[in-house]
């Protein structure tokens, strides 16, 4: 495996926001974290990247804690995407992407020309290269959020944790952030992917992990998890779940009815 999480819990302040999760992810997976606003998945983030301690359980990356890593070490080896980009100074987006080299750089600071190499690469990758010399206030949420991954891919990370990385995106541009983590993927990396978007979670993840009230309610292949009744139970609204043409599930949510769930074939 390359990420577990295993019977982790986490309180803050008096609240208890994870209890008892597990979690693998292997290299070469997607996996997808669902769940309500405040269901626990930024939290399981943030303990997946080392940001925060469990309460109780583990978390391994490779077979080691997390807590035996070096920082440096466990930032080439993890990058993170965040919901969006806080940048307390006016940095041009070339500048934040190159910032994911940082932990590869010696104690000088100096970016190598591979550095530089791999920060363009992820400009290019993301469709931003245009954007290099734009200044980050500039740009819009969108622009903002693909500047983060391209930061992340920079790192060229064996991990990949994103939070909800096409909350700002057109559709065009969610197709192609979902594409690049399949790429990476592809490549021997795993990712871990907190999504709102069920349908596009579907073609993106090998697997879904459900969230409720801190705990897995839910975890399986996409097939096995967007049930209608599942998506009511949980999510807390009734839909419609068809098969595309992909033979995936399609989630088509039904407005103004709550008392009746059906599931299509």
């Amino acid at each position: 495996m390359s990420l577990q999480l295993r019977n982790v819990a986490l309180r803050l302040g008096e609240q208890t926001v994870l209890r008892d999760v597990s979690l693998e992810l292997a290299p070469g997976e997607v996996v997808g974290l669902l769940g309500r606003n405040g269901a626990g998945k930024t939290s399981l983030l943030r303990l997946a990247s080392g940001t925060w301690l469990p309460d109780a359980g583990d978390v391994l990356f490779e077979g080691r804690a997390l807590s035996d890593f070096p920082r440096s070490l466990l930032a080439q080896k993890i990058a993170v995407v965040p919901q969006d980009l806080h940048v307390p100074f006016p940095f041009r987006v070339g500048e934040v992407v190159l910032m994911g080299r940082g932990p590869y750089q010696r104690w000088l600071g100096f970016e190598s020309s591979h550095d530089i190499e791999c920060a363009q690469r992820a400009l290019e990758r993301m469709g931003i290269l245009h954007l290099a010399d734009r200044r980050i206030p500039e740009l819009s949420g969108g622009e903002r959020q693909l500047v983060l991954i391209a930061r992340a891919l920079a790192q060229e990370p064996d991990c990949l944790l994103l939070d909800e990385p096409t909350a700002f995106l057109d559709l065009e541009h969610r197709i192609r952030v979902l594409e690049v983590v399949r790429e990476l993927v592809a490549s021997g990396a795993s990712a871990l992917l907190v999504s709102h978007d069920l349908s596009l979670a579907a073609r993106c993840c090998e697997r879904l992990l459900l969230l409720a009230d801190g705990r897995v309610a839910a975890e399986g292949a996409p097939g096995e998890v967007l049930r209608a009744d599942t998506l009511r139970r949980v999510l807390g609204f009734s839909a419609t779940v068809i098969e595309g043409p992909d033979g995936l599930p399609l989630v088509v949510p039904e407005l103004g009815r709550k008392d009746s769930v059906e599931r299509g074939a």
